[in-house]
This record gives structure tokens, sequence and C-alpha cells, in this order.
């Protein structure tokens, strides 16, 4: 049993798959899955195989940027111990970027863990929607309406790559003459838009929306039907904004908090969000070659806030932007770690064809435009959400490039 290579590989791709499905809905059990991935692959390691892997790009980057926090432990002055490898932690996950890559090279199940994902976060949807019907169904009275689980943010970063991958999805069935499980799957994207349009949304999803919308366009139409398409889309989100009293709130409510942030200082949400920018460029300005070591955020805000009011006494360890989070703690090198991850992540999809480029790059992109609002490569769930499409897509990627190449070796 032991040296089953091909059970523990499958046991280790059903670990995975839990993974993925169990995301949408807890925390606790993505931990545990993903220690029971990991201890499953060690009948299958091959520490050689691992160090080939890590010579890519898209690979060891990642792994760098895990080793500069860890680095970065050791110049955080005035902090203790603990809260600076607490700060390590979000860090971490992104180890597991390269090991997934491998993985699936090999095990090529990725549409398990893709399926696991789409149809967990389409349970969660269903339950979203039964929120808002019925109150009384609600797992947790006390939660936003059409939140049953986590929060608007996680919810809504879900949902659209969940809607995006399902548009990619019908395209790919479209190729294979799947016409049902196209229209099932072009349906199910529309019911996770609606869903954000009527029921619950983040606005950082919003801003997500039509930048993914326009990377499906020139993915899979040609220009002239891609602006049919897009004049459609306009006509959509007209109706949309006429009809949802909750979207016109939500997108005029940062607009009121706006006002009210530079007219009074209010610590409203946009208004913090602006201010911790402020702030973070400053504490940025005072260390900018190596930053303030890990974990050093919430210190700095502390110190900052001393006799201070409204927004500006507002405390945070998470400046709610990834590339001021990083500049914080690393500095330039930090920022330079981090945007070299996010390139090769991208390139790693560019100019690829089939379901999982499209997965892969939709995931990219949308981590990329998201975390100008917050930090979602440290966040977990959005973290995670990364890590996985990233790693699972970029798998199936190689994989697909190995079978070409040994076809035409042949």
């Amino acid at each position: 049993i032991w040296r089953n290579t091909a059970a523990w590989t499958k046991a280790a791709d059903v670990a995975v798959v839990l993974m993925a499905a169990s995301l949408p809905w807890s925390t606790s059990l993505v931990a545990i899955f993903a220690v029971v991935w990991l201890l499953l692959l060690l009948p299958t390691a091959e520490l050689r195989d691992f160090a080939e892997t890590l010579k890519r790009p898209a690979c060891f980057l990642p792994v760098a940027l895990f080793a500069l926090a860890l680095a970065g432990t050791l110049w955080a002055t005035d902090i203790p111990w603990a809260a600076r490898l607490h700060a390590v932690n979000p860090v971490a996950k992104l180890i597991a970027i390269p090991i997934l890559i491998r993985h699936f090279e090999k095990s090529g199940r990725g549409l398990w863990v893709a399926l696991a994902f789409i149809a967990s976060c389409a349970a969660v949807m269903l339950a979203s929607w039964a929120m808002v019907v019925d109150p009384r169904l609600a797992f947790d009275t006390s939660r936003i309406p059409g939140v049953p689980v986590k929060n608007t943010i996680a919810q809504g970063q879900e949902f659209t790559l969940c809607a995006f991958g399902a548009l990619g999805g019908a395209m790919y069935a479209l190729s294979r003459q799947q016409k049902k499980v196209a229209l099932l799957l072009a349906l199910l994207s529309a019911g996770f838009i609606a869903n954000m349009v009527f029921v619950a949304n983040s606005r950082t999803a919003l801003a997500c929306i039509p930048v993914l919308f326009v990377l499906f366009l020139a993915m899979y139409f040609s220009k002239r039907t891609a602006i049919l398409l897009v004049v459609g889309a306009v006509i959509t989100a007209t109706f949309a904004w006429n009809t949802s009293s909750y979207l016109r709130s939500r997108v005029e409510g940062a607009l009121t908090e706006y006002q009210a942030y530079r007219t009074s200082h209010a610590a409203t949400s946009a208004g913090q969000r602006l201010e911790f920018w402020r702030k973070s460029v400053k504490f940025f300005e005072a260390a900018p070659i190596l930053g303030h070591g890990t974990g050093s955020t919430k210190l700095l805000f502390e110190r900052d806030a001393v006799g201070q009011t409204g927004a500006s006494a507002e405390v945070i360890a998470n400046p709610h932007n990834q590339t001021l989070n990083v500049a914080v703690q690393w500095g330039i090198a930090g920022i330079i770690v981090l945007y070299l991850m996010w390139i090769s992540h991208l390139r790693l999809f560019l100019g690829k064809e089939g379901l999982f480029a499209w997965i892969g790059l939709a995931a990219v992109v949308q981590n990329f435009f998201s975390s100008l609002l917050n930090s979602h490569l440290f966040d977990f769930t959005e973290g995670w959400i990364y890590v996985l499409a990233v790693g699972v897509a970029g798998g199936m990627i190689g994989r697909a490039q190995n079978a070409d190449a040994h076809a035409g070796q042949g």
C-alpha cells in the first residue's frame, strides 16, 4: 500500500477537492484538509522532483515572498515574537502553489476541484436566496441578509470567480457541442451575478466584474461580437441599476461615505480605507528598502493614532491594500517580489487555450484588482481561492503542455 503511488495521489486529490468544497463555508475545515493533503503527498514525494519545480518563476516566487516574510521577523523591532510569527501565517499558504502545480501536473484531476468549488458556492448562493425569500431559513438570524456564512467580501469574491468560471465552462462545453451543459453553466453564471445585484455584494466584487467581463470578451470573441456584447452588457447594467434599490444604495453609499470623510473626517468604510492608505504611504516612506519588519503594521498604526480622532484614530493590522500591506512590512524588496509573482502567474496562463487557462487567468486578474481595495492575497478565503486556482490550473496547463511535447516527439 505504501508503494501504491496512484492510490496516494488519488487520495491527495480527494483532500484538495474537500478543501475546495469547504472553502466557501469554513476556515477550520480548509486548514484540516490542507494538512491531510500534505500528509497524503509524503509517500509520493520526491525531493529532486520538487527542486526541479522550484526552478520555475511561477513556483519559486511565492516561496520567495514567504521567505522574505520569515526573514522580516528579524528586523521587526519592539514587536513580540508571537506577533511576528502570527504575521507570517497569512503568507505561508503561498508555499502550496508550487506543490499544487506539480501535483496536478501528475494527477490531472483538476476538474474535480473546479466542480467541487463551484458546486459548493452554488449551495451558498441558494442559501443566500433562501434567506431573502424567508428569513427564518437563515442559519443565524443575526447575520447580514443574503450572507449565510462568512462575509460579503468573501462571498462576493467567490461568486464573481464562479460566475466567470462558469462562463468559461460554457464556452468550453460549446466547443465540444455540449449545448445543454453550456446553457446550464450560463444560467448558473447569471444566478451568481443576479445574487450580487439584488441580494448581497461587496463593492470590491462590483469593481472586478467589468474588468473580468472585458477579459472574457477578449479571450473568447472577435472584436465585432465583443462590441455587440458590450452594448448588451450596458443595457443589462442599466436595467439592473434601475430595478435594484440595493445595488444603488451600495454604490451611492460609497460616495456618501467619501463625502463624510472629506467634510468631517468621519470613520466611514470608504474614509477608513483612504486614511489607512495615507498612513501606510507615510510608514513606507520612513523605511522604503526593507520596511519595518513582519507584523509591524498594527504597532505603527497604534503609535500614529495617539491623540487623534475620527478616522485617524483607527488602528488596524491590515491597510486594505495588498501593495501597501507588503510595502509597510518589507519595503521595495517586498513589492518587487509580490509583483514579479503576479506577473509570473499571469504569464502562466496568458496566450494559452482551454478551460483551465481561463480559470487561472481570471483568478490572477481578480486577485490583482481586488487587492487594490483589500489585502486579498493574505486574507484567508480570498488568499486560498488564489492559491487553489493558480496551483490547480497551473498544474493542468503544465500537464497539457507536457502531453503536447510528448506527442510532438512521438
